[in-house]
């Protein structure tokens, strides 16, 4: 027992033993010499350890990274587009010039004598309703007001300037009636067509807000293709 705990606690002290006579081996000596080995508990190289550590963190990095993009990404999604006060004024400007247009349309269904004036005003009146919407979901978006100021584009006039049609003109079309309701609605329309396209013009050179600006170029593409069909019409 007091051998087996020197072992354990060399720091013990125990009294020297005699020494053996010249030329033997000491009992304790032999003892050890011919013990069994202890059992050694055998643990994994450290080289080895060493990589498995350097793999999980390679593995974490990895999958932070992508965490961190994933994160990053959607906010670039989710950020609102920039525009400018020509976008603003677009939309002002462009909502009651859509209002009068599907107002006249309307009047069309009920007034006018051809099929093909009222298939255009129908055509016009799908076009346009949906794009009023649109763009007053703009300026909500904007903390813009819906009402504008009709000469805001810098035009250099009033309604006659961006194809608006008076209160006297509009209450002529009202009365008018047959063939007189016809030629009257396709030449109004045609002007108002025409501001149309010249305000959309403004928002393709002057805007930023791609969606306002994609807008106007089917503005000028599709109000630019009705005038042709009205000046058919007119020529007829």
């Amino acid at each position: 027992m007091l051998r087996g705990g020197v072992g354990r606690w060399p720091c013990l002290a125990y009294p020297a033993e005699p020494a053996p006579p010249v030329g033997t081996i000491p009992v304790h000596k032999v003892e050890v010499a011919n013990a069994s080995p202890s059992p050694i508990r055998r643990y994994p190289p450290v080289r080895r350890l060493g990589g498995v550590l350097l793999v999980i963190a390679a593995l974490l990095t990895a999958c932070g990274s992508q965490d961190t993009g994933g994160v990053i990404e959607q906010g670039e999604q989710s950020s609102p587009e920039s525009f400018n006060t020509a976008d603003v004024t677009f939309a002002q400007m462009m909502i009651p010039h859509h209002q009068q247009a599907v107002e006249m349309s309307d009047l069309a269904a009920e007034r006018a004598e051809s099929q093909e004036v009222k298939d255009l005003a129908a055509e016009i009146k799908a076009a346009q309703a949906p794009e009023i919407e649109m763009m007053r979901g703009w300026l909500e978006d904007w903390g813009e007001p819906v009402e504008g100021s009709m000469g805001g584009m810098d035009m250099g006039g009033g309604g006659e300037m961006n194809g608006m049609m008076s209160e006297e003109q509009m209450a002529s079309l009202q009365a008018a009636s047959g063939g007189e309701f016809d030629e009257m609605f396709l030449t109004q329309m045609r002007e108002h067509h025409v501001g149309a396209v010249m305000m959309a013009e403004q928002e393709l050179e002057a805007g930023q807000f791609p969606a306002a600006k994609d807008l106007a170029q089917r503005i000028v593409d599709t109000q630019r293709a009705e005038i042709e069909e009205i000046d058919r019409l007119l020529e007829a």
